[in-house]
């Protein structure tokens, strides 16, 4: 069994910060990658930031310059600044992963924690 939990969401107000924390457990061999995505109400989930097992980061546009993520074996965080309403969403963690003992890739997900940027 493996888990994928976050945690960290909340009400902010625009401008400010929040960080995020996504933890994996369980029967794991190895982490291909991890990241966070997010799903606004009406909008289909989209990649917000990424990072492979060899710290190599990848980042959606809108959020460039404000959010910074960052690994620590199964751990990730998500660091966000200068947060804006638009922000607002559910988010959720994905970690891919090399499973026991079947050695098979598999695609995990957290249950999703809820940012509200408003003032």
């Amino acid at each position: 069994q493996v888990q994928v939990v976050e945690s960290g969401g909340g009400l902010v107000q625009p401008g400010g910060s929040l960080r995020l924390s996504c933890t994996v457990s369980g029967s794991i061999r190895s982490i291909n990658s991890m990241g966070w995505y997010r799903q606004a109400p009406g909008k289909e989930r989209e990649l917000v930031a990424g990072v492979t097992s060899g710290d190599r980061t990848n980042y959606a546009d809108s959020v460039k310059g404000r959010f910074t993520i960052s690994r620590d074996n199964a751990k990730i965080y998500l660091e966000m600044n200068r947060l804006k309403p638009e922000d607002t969403a559910v988010y959720y963690c994905k970690a891919d992963l090399i499973v026991l003992p079947s050695f098979r890739n598999s695609v995990y997900w957290g249950q999703g924690t809820q940012v509200t940027v408003s003032s």
